[in-house]
């Protein structure tokens, strides 16, 4: 029996990307209820009709909320009787954070504490906050926010006993045709005949799906322990070979014209950090990173060190896996978004 059997799962930021892929994993599950909680009803209203059209004998597990995680009341309203959090809500272009940091800070880092404190006090058993790796050695207002928000989940894991409220985050890179992310502003740049604009040909990005992406998640729902950050041991491309694999598949013939960095931008991206490696442990496709649960009376630790350290070393886009065209075609081929917006561009 699943431990998801007869539970009530509540995703933040629900109506994006993962909480479609989340839908698409379990509705068909013996799971009790998911709850999606969100600010745009608008987009609850179209995910709402596109459930009951496409799987209207599970429909009625999905239920709806309306609310910010900004706002602590309205996050308590919706976690009543929760069993599970996949904690998802989140600013995360950029540019845009870039402009308005203040913003990213109220939804990223006191977003979070509201649903940890919520989560805690509902008596929710396992909550997985969703990070990224531009919070590891962050640059740009995004990213720090983010490295805020780790922290904050770490913080607040240390607080109660894990039997009762395990908090965790996972954190990744650029999950391929998610929301927001450069692969569909491409396709709609194809479509309208113009030539694919990327920023800097050289700079690597971690890649993976958005199934990969569940994969990780139900990894740190079922192997993390509280105060753990987990971390995908994904492959990596340049813009450049990303964006030639995506005009062989629907317009070789069209052009890329290069636009420079943009606002806030790093060259490659990190998943863990050289900081993190002293303790990280390797679990083959994912690494953990357990949380120092010391206090701050550090005396009280000493003991004759080893001189031993972990012989892990940064683990970035520069120095994983790089693919090459075919390879990132390949695996841009097995979504069901490119398969459907080929299948639209025959007709």
């Amino acid at each position: 029996m699943s431990q998801f059997t007869g539970k009530t799962l509540l995703i933040t930021g629900g109506t994006g990307s993962f909480g479609n892929a989340v839908l698409n994993r379990f509705l068909q599950t013996d799971i009790g209820e998911i709850r999606i909680f969100s600010r745009d009803e608008k987009k609850q209203d179209d995910m709402r009709h596109e459930f009951q059209a496409k799987l209207p004998e599970v429909a009625g597990k999905i239920r709806f909320y309306i609310g910010d995680v900004r706002d602590l009341q309205s996050v308590k309203n919706a976690m009543y009787g929760v069993d599970y959090v996949f904690h998802a809500a989140a600013l995360k272009q950029v540019p845009s954070c870039e402009f308005f940091p203040l913003e990213a800070v109220k939804t990223n880092v006191i977003g979070t504490e509201n649903v940890l404190s919520a989560a805690i006090e509902a008596g929710v058993k396992n909550v997985i906050c969703l990070s990224t790796d531009k919070a590891a050695y962050p640059v740009n207002a995004m990213g720090t926010s983010k490295a805020m928000m780790e922290k904050v989940a770490v913080a607040k894991s240390r607080t109660i006993s894990g039997d009762k409220t395990k908090i965790c985050v996972t954190r990744y890179g650029n999950v391929l045709c998610s929301r927001g992310s450069v692969v569909p502003l491409w396709i709609e740049q194809i479509k309208q005949g113009n030539p694919i604009t990327i920023t800097e040909p050289d700079m690597t990005r971690f890649v993976m799906t958005l199934e990969e992406a569940v994969d990780l998640v139900l990894f740190a729902f079922e192997e993390g322990k509280s105060g753990d950050v987990l971390v995908q041991k994904a492959p990596a491309c340049t813009i450049e070979v990303l964006a030639k694999a995506v005009l062989e598949i629907f317009s070789p013939e069209q052009g890329i014209q290069i636009i420079g960095i943009r606002h806030g931008e790093k060259m490659y991206e990190t998943l863990l950090t050289n900081e993190e490696c002293a303790n990280a442990i390797d679990l083959g496709e994912f690494y953990r990173v357990p949380s120092d649960n010391r206090n701050l009376n550090y005396d009280k630790y000493f003991k004759d060190g080893s001189t031993n350290r972990n012989l892990l070393t940064e683990f970035n886009s520069n120095n994983t896996d790089l693919m090459n065209v075919e390879q990132v075609k390949e695996k841009l081929l097995k979504l069901p978004y490119i398969q459907e917006e080929l299948t639209l561009m025959e007709v």
